[in-house]
């Protein structure tokens, strides 16, 4: 097992390698090129000021040299073990240094503090939106299999697959129209994660002059309602067909009848042995749901005005900021590698028949 999840580990960096050059070409031989806001923009200016700017971003960013050799300093730049590179963006002496996202062209800035602040915002997001996904797909999933054919599966399996079908932009949309905007209920806020006097206001909800006051807390929860639910609804639609099927298919198995004729109670039977048993499904998706959701996010942060990595990586995609969309094309890359690894991790303490010896 130890050697297995070694190789797979190992192999995370020639896929990683994989993603980012495909990530960096494509970008690089698309119309416009690397910077190409940047550049186009200075193009309507002074000649010489522009061509000063240019030269600038040059040097800096050496967007004009060849393609793989921009590509191989990128890579040097995110190596711990390189040349090292100088703040005009020349090479120096070859060793050990510390490893660099660079500079955004958009902004100016580090691209790890762009990181650094965009990336909270993401994962708390996804932190809130997982664990709703799972307790009501499961739940909703195991109790559909218990009444298959009745009632609540007929409803259930009607409301997932119009839940699953609802594209994300437009369910967005629809809920700011409906629940946020003035025109109608107005009881959500339209955009971000907090008020502006979020800064000024005291953790906890208390009470000032017999009014209930918010809080930071209930703000924040506030501003995630809809957002939370825009992410998780499709999600837990999915999870929900996939968790009745399964049940379903371990329901009419051999060890179960066997269970039955053996006079174990139905609870013990449906969670201790069904339910068991269909977490292979479960753990299948759990490998996929991450990545997706981040992917999700991306839509979501847009429509809601949420400053996370999604609304930094389209940034960074219109600007054809490379030293921004590699990182974050980094980002999601490891994240789905290692979600992969953990999946193949998870099986085996689920079901002790896979090996990896």
């Amino acid at each position: 097992m130890l050697n297995y999840v070694i190789r797979r580990i190992l192999l995370m960096f020639p896929t990683l390698l994989g993603i980012t050059a495909l990530v960096f070409f494509v970008m690089a031989y698309s119309p416009g090129g690397i910077g190409g806001q940047a550049l186009e923009a200075d193009a309507g200016s002074d000649s010489a000021v522009a061509a000063k700017i240019r030269e600038y971003y040059e040097k800096r960013y050496g967007i004009h040299k060849p393609k793989i050799v921009q590509f191989g300093r990128w890579l040097n730049q995110i190596s711990p073990l390189g040349l090292e590179i100088k703040d005009d963006g020349s090479l120096g002496h070859f060793g050990f240094k510390a490893p660099s996202l660079g500079d955004s062209m958009e902004q100016n800035r580090p691209v790890m503090h762009l990181i650094r602040e965009r990336l909270p915002l993401t994962l708390l997001l996804n932190l809130v939106s997982i664990p709703i996904v799972y307790i009501l797909g499961v739940a909703t999933g195991i109790q559909a299999a218990k009444k298959r054919g009745g009632m609540f599966d007929t409803v259930s399996n009607a409301t997932q697959l119009a839940m699953w079908s609802v594209p994300t932009i437009w369910a967005g949309v629809m809920l700011i129209g409906l629940l946020a905007s003035r025109q109608y209920l107005k009881l959500f806020p339209t955009s971000g994660l907090y008020e502006v006097e979020a800064a000024h206001m005291a953790f906890l909800p208390h009470m000032v002059n017999h009014v209930l006051v918010r809080g930071y807390l209930l703000d924040v929860i506030w501003h995630l309602i809809l957002p939370v639910i825009c992410l998780s609804y499709g999600s837990s639609a999915f999870l929900t067909k996939l968790t009745r099927g399964s049940m379903l298919e371990n329901l009419g198995a051999d060890y179960t009848r066997t269970a039955r004729a053996k006079g174990l109670p139905e609870n013990v039977i449906l969670y201790r042995h069904v339910l068991r048993n269909s977490t292979l499904a479960l753990i299948t998706v759990a490998a996929g749901i991450l990545p997706s959701m981040l992917g999700g996010s991306i839509v979501v942060e847009w429509i809601f005005g949420i400053p996370g990595m999604g609304q930094l990586g389209v940034h960074a995609v219109q600007f054809r900021d490379r030293e921004v969309v590699l990182a974050v094309t980094l980002i999601g890359g490891f994240v789905s590698l290692a979600s992969q690894v953990l999946r193949d991790i998870l099986y085996a303490l689920a079901d002790p028949r896979v090996s990896y010896e």
